[in-house]
Formats: structure tokens, sequence, C-alpha cells
């Protein structure tokens, strides 16, 4: 084991008043940081997290860091133990002390490794030193964990590297995840499972069993619609049970006992939204997933996580429309008790400790923070600030609003006002639709590079984000009115919010835009070419152009087919076509703002070059097309990220507050304003 020292900082938290003004602007994009991982110690005393620090483009291009730090619950401060240009992933303690662990890449290892570090003598110890990068590991004893590793490439690839040959054969050259048992102290591996892919595990907590999420082959595809529960004995490797849980799969978490292992998964092959709530029996090998009950069925909210408190009761936190919950179920009698009400906080996992729950959360008025909730007085604290210039900030009402479609189904969103909001006036609204379908917008820090929340509010603009049918958080009936009807039901959800808006005299019938990534850009590419008459301005971002050819290219194609479409597309080409923007690109008036990032897999960049030919051939309003080299679905890169807030908002702008009906272009190159 390697010994490195490391110097540990005490930082009390207070203000630090950056800037005093009003409203959000664009750069203050590289100033917001966001709590990430959290991980409490086994005796609650501490509470470790990693902090997202965006890369300052002015220190040059790149992603982001994220700092490793710890919380003291008994003294009351933050200890900065790792920080500046570091990476730290995966957070955990070894049992029975008060080291924090953690993956890293440094210089010196061969990829990430799990490393520990010391609380009070700040003493750092490299716990693996494997020939490649270790994935998610757990710890079996202080003395021997588990990880997943890539398999190395075949003995003939590398021998045609070493030729240099690079030529690839498509999806027949896979890497299976494989599992290891790793021995510390002697720094020895030993592989558990081979030849088929571990996306995730959880050891019991008697220590005997292994819970595995498997698939046949390592693709994306496969991540998404074919993992499959296995339970094996730790100590053999024998298989107990293969269990056929269809479709999505989540969290698993063991009961305390070891006796019954709690999942998140779809609630059948059909289903989008791994948002449903199982139970199963790992020593019946009889017990099928059609044995199961859905113990959240016919409930209108989405599991998002799950932690046993002890044998009879299972806590789990929940989308429930723009809201998370927090839920306590006794499995025996199934009764309920709201834990932690939506409507305060959004987050997405939790951990319990004692009469503590820890998490990294967020609202309307500041991004993700470390938040304890003390079960016992009832009361969230913040226990970081790490934002603390955003008091200096004003920023402008958010608010849930609920309106009703027009077959009378009440339809949930979130609005952002304009800064300077006054009743009786009109103002432009900017439509912000999430990806997915399966996902939701929730009532939190709604301010991110391709969200346009306060930034947009600053400029005068309402910005609606609607949970329009086929979302998740309203349970599965609410999910399932979308399969097999895209930019149907769905997409009237959002043209009645939007007449909602109208209506009550807030917002300019004539200066609407829209806009929105990968699902979210579909809706847009569709709305500046079928509705066109509907929209000023458009922003499609890695989004669908033609369905058609896109079923054939994405790297989902089968989650595509069983829980969007239903069907392939040769039992129904016109369906899939009719759904499809570039079909009607000749009717568009909308100029249109189309940005891809080039090595894009599941909606590549073809799809917007589809819809940029289209427009520029045959639509009537001006259209941009901007590639980002080296990005995938979505932006990763620093001035990639700065670029679309920055270019987005002006083209907003331009179309909807100073040149409305303009058929001139913003000027393509724009001012970063950095040195």
């Amino acid at each position: 084991m390697k010994k490195i020292t490391c110097f540990i900082s005490i930082v009390f938290i207070g203000f630090n008043l950056l800037f005093a003004q009003k409203g959000l602007l664009p750069e203050h994009l590289s100033e917001i940081k966001m709590v990430n991982e959290v991980s409490v110690s086994d005796n609650g005393n501490y509470v470790a997290y990693t902090l997202i620090i965006p890369k300052s483009i002015e220190d040059g291009i790149g992603t982001r860091y994220s700092e490793l730090h710890v919380f003291d619950i008994v003294k009351n401060e933050n200890i900065s133990l790792k920080k500046g240009e570091v990476n730290i992933s995966s957070l955990s303690w070894m049992p029975d002390n008060d080291k924090i662990c953690f993956r890293q890449n440094t210089d010196e290892t061969n990829g990430n490794q799990v490393f520990s570090l010391d609380i009070s003598s700040g003493e750092i110890t490299q716990l693996t030193d494997f020939e490649r990068t270790v994935n998610s590991y757990q710890f079996i004893n202080s003395d021997e964990l588990l990880f997943v590793a890539r398999q190395t490439i075949s003995d003939e690839r590398e021998a045609l590297n070493e030729k240099g040959i690079d030529i690839k054969i498509f999806e027949e050259e896979l890497l299976h995840i494989e599992l290891y048992r790793y021995n510390i102290q002697e720094q020895t591996s030993e592989i558990i499972i081979k030849d088929i892919t571990v996306y995730d595990f959880e050891i019991s907590p008697d220590g005997t069993k292994i819970a595995l999420a498997v698939s046949e082959k390592n693709l994306i595809d496969y991540y998404y619609m074919f993992q499959r529960i296995h339970i094996i004995d730790l100590k053999t490797g024998e298989i107990i049970k293969i269990f056929d849980n269809p479709g999505k799969l989540g969290k698993m978490a063991w009961c305390p006992d070891s006796k019954k292992l709690a999942f998140i998964s779809a609630s059948d092959l059909y289903d989008s939204v791994c948002g449903s709530l199982f139970i199963l029996d790992p020593k019946d090998k009889e017990q099928s997933f059609s044995d199961l009950k859905n113990l959240v069925e016919g409930l209108e909210l989405s599991v998002i996580d799950i932690a046993w408190e002890d044998s009879e009761n299972i806590l789990y936190a929940a989308e429930e429309s723009v809201d998370i919950g927090l839920t306590r179920l006794n499995i025996n009698d199934m009764s309920r008790e709201t834990v932690l009400a939506g409507g305060k906080i959004v987050y997405s996992r939790f951990f319990k400790s004692d009469e503590n729950i820890f998490f990294a959360g967020n609202t309307w008025q500041y991004p993700n923070e470390l938040i304890q909730y003390d079960l016992k007085n009832k009361k969230i604290n913040k226990l970081t600030d790490h934002n603390s210039w955003l008091a200096e900030i004003e920023l402008s009402k958010q608010e849930k609003i609920t309106y009703f479609a027009r077959d009378g189904k009440d339809i949930d969103g979130v609005l952002v006002y304009p800064l300077d909001y006054k009743e009786g006036e009109k103002y432009p609204l900017i439509v912000y639709i999430h990806g997915g379908p399966e996902a939701c917008v929730k009532n939190g820090w709604q301010s991110h590079y391709s969200r346009w929340g306060q930034f947009a509010s600053s400029k005068g603009f309402f910005v609606f984000s609607p949970n329009y049918r086929a979302s998740s958080g309203r349970g599965v009936d609410f999910t399932m009115v979308g399969f097999g009807d895209l930019l149907g039901v769905e997409y009237d959800d959002v043209l009645d919010g939007i007449d909602y808006l109208i209506e009550t005299g807030m917002v300019d019938k004539n200066k609407v835009g829209i806009g929105g990534g990968s699902y979210g850009g579909y809706f847009a590419a569709y709305s500046a070419t079928k509705h066109t008459d509907r929209f000023a301005a458009s922003v499609v971002f890695v989004g669908i152009a033609n369905q058609v050819s896109k079923r054939k290219i994405t790297d989902i194609p089968y989650e595509d087919y069983y829980v969007h479409w239903g069907f392939w597309t040769h039992e129904n080409h016109d369906k899939v076509w009719n759904a499809s923007p570039v079909k009607y690109a000749h009717k568009s008036k909308t100029p249109t703002l189309i940005l891809h990032g080039e090595e894009d897999p599941r909606i590549p960049v073809s799809q917007g070059l589809e819809l940029y030919r289209a427009l520029k051939l045959h639509g009537k309003a001006p259209v941009r097309f901007v590639l980002y080299p080296g990005e995938g679905h979505g932006n990763a890169k620093n001035i990639n990220r700065y670029d679309y807030l920055l270019r987005t908002l002006e083209w907003f702008e331009y179309y909807l507050i100073t040149n409305p009906g303009s058929k001139e272009m913003p000027d393509k190159y724009i001012d970063y304003n950095i040195n």
C-alpha cells in the first residue's frame, strides 16, 4: 500500500460576497458550485461529499473538477480534504473506522484506483493497484473489497494495435465489465464473475451473498433494457437465483437481515420509467417477477432511491410531480408515513443515519448544497453554503403551476417569472422541454448551461417547463400515455400550457420560443416545422429530425422500440414518418438554431444535418447549425457549455425581443467576454 501525505484545511462556512447585482448572468455559470456525491460514516459523525467546481475558461479549456470535503457533524465545521485540480468519485467509508474512501486517477496509477484518507491524520493510502481502471467497488471487510473492471483486450486485437492497425469491428469487440475480489494487504485479485457484464452489485449485510445487475453485452442499450438480477454466494460464487425482472432496472438494496432484496425497476418491459418498487426473496428459486407486487402501484409518483430502516420498514424518495417526497413504508401492513413532504427541497439520493437524513439538495434559490434533515425536529439544515455569493443576486419568482389539458387532465410545470415582472404586462416566453421523455422538471434550481431558468429571467423572459404526459413523477399510467404516440397527447399538453399562459394575459402570443435537448430538441424541431405558426424562435439541441433514419442509427434501438414505439418502422412506416420534423420542414417560418455534438452516439449528428439541410433548402426562415467537436449527447467542455448558454439566449433575445420577424441572423461569432 502506498502512503501519501495530505494537507487538511478547516473551512468555516460563511458568506463570500462576490457579486452585488440584479439577476443571474451567463458569466456566473463558471461560479456555480454543486455538491454531488454524499456518503455518511458508520458512526454518523462525518458526512463526506464531492463538490463540483467548473473550470474557468480563463484557466483553459476543460471540463470540471470534483473536490473532496467532509463535514464534521459534532464540530459543525467543513473540512476540505482534496481541493484544486482533482477528480474524486465513488465515496464510501472503510468499515468501522474514520477513513473516507474514493476513486482517483493519478500520474502514478493505472487509471482510477481506490484510496483511503484518514480524517484525523490526513494520511492517504492507495488501497488497490490493479492493472486497469477500477470502477464501482464495495468493502467486504476492512481487508477485502469487490470491484468491477473492464476486460483486457484480446491478444489478437493487441497484436493488430502493435502493428498500427486500428480498424474497428463495430459491436464485435465489446469488453465485458467483470467482478473481482481484491485483498488489500496482499494486493491480489481474484475474478468472481467473468464473460458477462456486471453493471451494479450489492453485498448482503451478513456478507454471504451478492446481488448483481448483469447483462449479456456491454452495450448502452443493454444497460437500459436488459439488466437482470442474479444472486450469488459470495464464498463459492455459486448462482443462488436468476431473476426474470423485465425492462429497466435501478437501485438494489438488501434488508438488514439479508432475507429480502428491494429494487427499483420499470413496472414491465414497456414502461419507460424506472420508478416502481419491488421486493424479492433471494432463496425462492421459483419466484418470478409476475409474483411480485409493485409497492407503489396506482400512486402518482416515481421512486428514485430506497433505503431500509429495519426488516419491516423501507424509506423511498420519489418524484411527485415537480417535487420530491420521502416516505416510510411498512412492508407488512403497507401503511405509509410521510417523512419529508414534497415542495420543500429537491434531491435524488438520501442517506439515513440515526435521527438524520443527509443528501445533496437544492431549491429554486440555490444549487446543490449538503443538507441535513433532522427527523426529530422536522427541520431542514443547509450545512454548506458554497454559493454564498448568490445572496447578493436578485432572483426572480419561480413556482409550480397547474393547468388543464384539452381533455381535462391536470398537468403540472414550473414557471420562472421575468425579473422585473409587472402584473398586467405581457412578456416573451421561452418554453423549455425536458428530455427523455421519461424525466420531469423539478421546482428546484433551474439555471444550468442547458436550462435557461434565471439566466433568461434576467433578460425579461418567462420560462415555462411543462411535465407533459409521458414524463416521470406521476405514476405508470401517466407515463404510458406517450407509448406508441410520440408527439401526440404529450405535445398537445405543451400547447395547452402555452395557451393557458397566454390566456392569463402574462405572455405575448407572438413572442413564444421553444427549446430543449434530446427529446426536448425533438419537440423544438417539431414546433419549428409542423407548428411553425405558434413559435417565433426555436433551439434544437442534440435533437431528432427524422425518426425513420434515427431509429436505425441510435445506440439505443431496443430501448426506443420497447418503451417508446412498440413497433418497428417497417411495420408502420407512415406513423414514424408523420412524427418526423423534417417532413414538415418546407412549412417552417420559425428561425431555428440547431446545435449538436459531433460525437453524439444517442442521436447522431447526421440528425442535426438533416434538419439543417431541409430547413435551408425548403424553409422560409433563418437557420444556423452549430457543431461542437468532441462532444457527445450534451456538452462537457466549459467553453462549449458557455457558448451554448450565450448563443441560445442571444437567439431568443434577437427574435423575441429586439428583432421579431427578422430575416437576418445574429452574428455567427459571439462575444465570450474572456481574455
